[in-house]
């Protein structure tokens, strides 16, 4: 017996025991996550994982890695982590005619649940894709904001429904309403955040002209230092940024950001109803007599579909590069070896996060798996302790910033409460 203990918090109990009858595979049968304890374990686990790869991505950015070189690395591994749990867990034991094993259901008659997995991969990478250059603009905690948020709000409620209203509702969407107040809390941040960075900036020397057209960063050594160079939160710290970058953002309008950080909310919230119309055909899709794709079988389709939709789109944007980033190729990428090992570990932490928050959300149910979405608390302290977001900031950035963490804290909590226990 495993016991893990925990605060008491919106019904979750006290101690969560894991037991191995409850979530090692039982006989025969193919490992599954059965028990809520378990699940709340996988979705506390997938939190951290998910809410990490984004600020390894944001950090190579900020180095001057082209963007379209590490999302090319990171889907190679974030695949790999699917595969990998797909000939593990989704091998363990002998499969049933009702619980088939990973391989036996790659040669059977459900390509309508497998077209389901791969339009949940199809709008994931697209969310992915287009989250990598909002936070650019936005910063990485708001952006994470904003599509967690626009994530609950749509694609819990669907996931509620689809799952024949196992969860709480009335805890649940008490939660849904606390992410809903959270991205409003997180638009008002960024907006006083970017007025806290205008003020500092109004300081550079008349060399430097900060408009809303274009501005010069070029800056000699002495008026960097006389700027605190290398102090987060100052203007000298801010240039130093624009100008070692990949993708530059001074002199862009900060509504690109919060447009390119919406579309990724949007994309974000249908992954997860898909996988689950993938996972338990509600829609009654499959033929009768065949079994329902395994959550690893899911997760591999879905996985599948994701990575060939990045390698196109990411080769293309080599050769036709959007925002004003500098053209490339793919003999360029293949010599790219400056943070490839943090873009490939930026791929393990999402599949893995993934494929986590999938193995709980077939336990509990998805709409209470979407309190990983709870992962701009991890995010924001990533973005803080690398990236120096929020260093000298006014007393009114502060107290919003504080506001939305606590929102999340309490929507976490209410999401997680709502877990029911899937017939």
């Amino acid at each position: 017996m495993i016991g893990f203990s925990v605060m008491d918090f919106f019904g979750i109990p006290s101690s969560i025991n894991l037991s191995t009858e409850r979530i090692i595979y039982r006989g025969l049968k193919v490992y599954i996550v059965e028990s809520k304890g378990g699940a709340i374990v996988c979705m506390l686990l997938a939190l951290i994982f998910l809410g990490t790869w984004p600020a390894i991505l944001t950090l190579l950015e900020r180095r001057g890695r082209l963007p379209q070189h590490t999302y090319l690395d990171y889907t190679i591994t974030n695949l790999l982590a699917a595969v990998i749990i797909a000939l593990t867990f989704g091998e363990i034991g002998k499969g049933t005619n009702d619980s088939p094993n990973f391989l036996t259901q790659l040669s059977q008659d459900n390509w309508p649940s497998v077209l389901f997995a791969m339009a949940g991969g199809v709008v994931l990478s697209l969310g992915n894709l287009s989250a990598q250059y909002a936070w650019a603009f936005v910063g990485l905690s708001v952006t994470q904001v904003i599509t967690a948020s626009i994530t609950v709000v749509i694609g819990t409620t669907m996931n509620y429904f689809l799952d024949d209203k196992i969860n709480k509702a009335e805890i649940l969407f008490t939660g849904v309403g606390c992410f809903l107040a959270a991205v409003c809390l997180g638009s008002a941040v960024h907006a006083s955040n970017a007025a806290d960075n205008k003020e500092k900036l109004k300081n550079l020397p008349s060399g430097c002209i900060v408009g809303a057209e274009a501005m010069d960063v070029s800056m000699s050594k002495e008026t960097i230092t006389n700027n605190d160079k290398a102090k987060a939160g100052t203007a000298g710290f801010l240039i130093e940024l624009e100008n070692r970058r990949a993708i530059k953002v001074f002199g862009k309008s900060t509504l690109i950001g919060l447009a390119i950080a919406f579309f990724a909310g949007v994309s974000f919230s249908l992954f997860s109803p898909a996988f689950n119309l993938a996972t338990n055909d509600q829609w009654h899709t499959l033929k009768e007599g065949v079994p329902h794709l395994s959550v690893y079988t899911t997760f591999f389709y879905f996985s599948v579909s994701c990575f060939v939709l990045a390698i196109i789109l990411n080769i293309t944007f080599l050769y036709h590069p959007v925002l004003n980033l500098p053209r490339s190729s793919l003999k360029a990428y293949l010599r790219d070896w400056n943070g490839r090992g943090w873009a490939f570990l930026a791929g393990f932490l999402c599949g893995f996060g993934n494929g986590l928050q999938f193995m709980g959300g077939e336990a509990a149910g998805y709409a209470a798996a979407d309190a990983v979405q709870a992962l701009p608390l991890v995010s924001t302290f990533w973005a803080i302790l690398l990236f120096g977001e929020y260093r000298k900031s006014s007393r009114r950035t502060y107290i919003l910033l504080v506001s939305m963490l606590f929102m999340f804290i309490v929507a976490v909590g209410f999401l997680m409460a709502s877990s029911g226990h899937r017939k």
